[in-house]
């Protein structure tokens, strides 16, 4: 079994399925992406991947939805 690589990021804006669905379809379009969880309530998104993506293509990515990165 092989073990994906994850990294967990706090996104500010959210209150929704579609806001969840928005920033689910940008993030998922980033290289070597293979999985977006998005938890709306607690404003948290589980990125998996291998590699996965840096800082800056997760913020453009989250922006580029209509939201922030928090922090």
């Amino acid at each position: 079994m092989t073990i994906v690589p994850t990294r967990h990021i706090a996104v500010t804006g959210m209150t929704c399925d579609h806001c969840a669905n928005a920033v689910r379809a940008e993030i998922g379009k980033l290289p070597g992406v293979t999985g977006v969880d998005v938890d709306v309530a607690a404003g948290t998104v589980r990125v998996s991947g291998d590699p996965l993506p840096g800082d800056v293509p997760l913020r453009e990515a989250v922006e580029e939805a209509g939201y922030e990165l928090a922090g």
